[in-house]
């Protein structure tokens, strides 16, 4: 008997892991990759063996998505998860960054391939560049070498959304187009003009922040309206608004560590908002932000900020 429910167990598990990688959506991106539009985020975790555990749990319970940087330190604990997971690579989507100190052309080339080593890979899925400050020009002429060197499969833009002439001139300067473009973006925060302008632009926008972050202090997670949706649907303040992410079109990259926080969030292809239920929740924008540091600040303390290896 306690053999069966054992055996119950196991296999209700691994046909729930089966069920919300199955339903995981995928955006086609301006260069013909798909991309899962749902995955982890990795910032702000205190340390690698910490993010191997995460990594590890999330790939063995339906994540197929995986944003890091090197700027959040874990990039070799992000590698040993992927290992450790059993997963085959082909089957992950992994992205991550390259920080300001290590633009320029030469010098990134350099840096790519020292990601390569920590992540323990042959090639990165997507690589951003993390700030729009210093020589990004340089530095991605040289991402642009590395995708024709099979390095890197895809290219994006991380915060560059600090203003519109940064945007603009990387669209005028890429010749490998931007396929992704990373910002902050929650419902109080819906930044409809840029995602406006990168449909315009044929660019998949990826939300950080997606349920608010720390800064938020929760926010999001006592709004009455966000509360009363959840309800209706015994699910989680977190898991509608991560439902709202998927049902707009957007990338939602939460992060966790926590084994139950992780299962709560992929928990979220079993149920639709409806149409009533979406337009409320767009009526929460007030495009309030919850991190704010300006391009100027960006640029005094983040080029001098030196990561470590």
């Amino acid at each position: 008997m306690i053999k069966r429910i054992i055996f119950g167990l196991v296999i209700g598990i691994a046909a729930m892991t089966t069920n919300a990688q199955s339903q995981v959506p995928y955006a086609e991106l301006n260069n013909g990759l798909k991309m899962p539009r749902f995955g982890i985020g990795t910032f702000n975790v205190p340390g690698d063996s910490i993010m191997a555990d995460a990594i590890t749990f999330a790939l063995k319970n339906g994540y197929r998505h995986i944003d890091t940087a090197h700027a959040y330190r874990i990039e070799r604990g992000v590698g040993q998860g992927i290992k450790d997971s059993g997963v085959p690579r082909e089957d992950i989507w992994l992205t991550s960054k390259i920080w300001p100190t290590e633009y320029g052309e030469g010098k990134t080339l350099k840096a790519i391939d020292e990601m390569l080593e920590r992540l323990g890979v042959d090639y990165i899925d997507l690589l951003y560049v993390h700030q729009p400050i210093g020589d990004w020009r340089g530095a991605w002429r040289d991402m642009e070498k590395a995708v024709k060197a099979g390095k890197i499969r895809a290219l994006g833009i991380s915060n560059f959304d600090a203003a519109d002439s940064l945007y603009n001139a990387v669209i005028e300067f890429a010749k490998i187009k931007p396929a992704v473009f990373q910002i902050e973006c929650h419902p109080y925060a819906q930044r409809l003009e840029w995602r406006k302008r990168a449909d315009a632009d044929n660019i998949q926008v990826e939300c950080w922040f997606p349920l608010g972050g720390a800064m938020s202090n929760g926010a999001l997670f006592k709004d009455p309206t966000i509360m009363k949706i959840a309800e209706a649907h015994d699910k989680t303040p977190a898991q509608i608004i991560l439902r709202w992410h998927i049902q707009e079109g957007l990338s939602a990259i939460p992060g966790a560590t926590d084994h139950g926080y992780i299962t709560e969030n992929i928990n979220i292809f079993d149920f639709e908002l409806t149409p009533e239920e979406m337009e409320a929740m767009r009526s929460l924008n007030k495009e309030q932000r919850f991190f704010n540091m300006s391009l100027e600040d960006k640029q005094k303390y983040l080029l001098n900020m030196k990561i470590e290896d």
